[in-house]
């Protein structure tokens, strides 16, 4: 009697080890590849079966959201609050716009967002909501101050980050110094006659 009491404790323990492997494998293949790794993949890396992960997780879905925090919200969400804390609006502009091509050229996952790739995920429609609002609070300070090309739309902001998800899911992936090259072109071609850099 006393030797199968220890039954279910274990078992809860091998749950729990199972969905922190997955996890982990989860997080290193989607911050590699994007979020759309075969789930054999993730399963064989993780050391389980592909239906332990629908067992733990739900599937795709549910294990994106699992762990999306850890593999790019985080570090989207920090640079929007550090976009909202600088002073001028085209300081602003400048630093979100180049800290979000950054971390879609690192981050595979952040271009599966923003194009919104899985539409079913509940977080990941806030995270693209959560854009759009930064997208509009820049383009009207940049307005208000003269910063922004006046003709320059929320919808032309989106529309440019959208085109360089395409471009980097898709398409040749350019060195690092020319990707550069055209984010500083790219910010040029819509500042505004009163942007002080412009001078």
């Amino acid at each position: 009697m006393t030797g199968a009491t220890p039954a279910r404790p274990r078992l809860r323990a091998d749950a729990r080890r199972n969905a922190e492997q997955i996890r982990r494998a989860a997080i290193g293949a989607f911050q590699g590849r994007g979020l759309s790794v075969p789930l054999e993949e993730v399963a064989r890396a993780a050391g389980v079966s592909k239906a332990t992960i629908f067992n733990r997780f739900g599937g795709r879905v549910g294990l994106i959201e699992a762990v999306i925090e850890e593999v790019v919200a985080n570090e989207l969400y920090a640079a929007i609050d550090r976009t909202r804390a600088l002073d001028g609006a085209g300081e602003r502009v400048a630093y979100y716009i180049t800290a979000i091509r950054d971390l879609q050229y690192r981050q595979p996952t952040a271009n599966d967002v923003l194009l919104q790739e899985f539409p079913h995920s509940q977080q990941l429609m806030d995270i693209c909501r959560a854009a759009g609002e930064i997208n509009g609070e820049l383009v009207a300070a940049g307005h208000a101050s003269g910063t922004l090309r006046p003709e320059f739309t929320p919808d032309d902001l989106h529309a440019l980050v959208v085109d360089n998800a395409l471009a980097l899911k898709h398409g040749a992936r350019p060195p690092r110094d020319a990707y550069d090259r055209r984010t500083a072109f790219l910010l040029d071609g819509i500042r505004g006659r009163q942007d002080p850099s412009c001078g």
